[in-house]
């Protein structure tokens, strides 16, 4: 009859266990998609980000040309 509680007691330690390790794994992959969807977000960021860097980038380039044409227009007058 003790024998039968020990027996008992530790099944339902057992399974307890395994509950716990379930509900840990289930934890982790829930974290682990919430992870991959914050890099895909960062992904797009940075591609945002790079696209607009290069949008300035030329818009810079063009401004500087219009500036440096006008500089040697004006000494070519003189």
């Amino acid at each position: 009859m003790a024998e039968e509680e020990i027996l008992r007691i530790t099944l339902a330690i057992i399974i307890g266990t395994l509950a716990a390790i379930v509900y840990s794994l289930r934890v982790l992959v829930l974290m682990e998609r919430r992870i991959a969807r914050i890099e895909i977000h960062i992904e797009r960021m940075a591609a945002r980000i790079l696209k607009e860097e290069k949008r300035i980038e030329r818009e810079e380039k063009r401004i500087e040309k219009r500036i440096s044409g006008k500089k040697s227009k004006r000494k070519k007058k003189r």
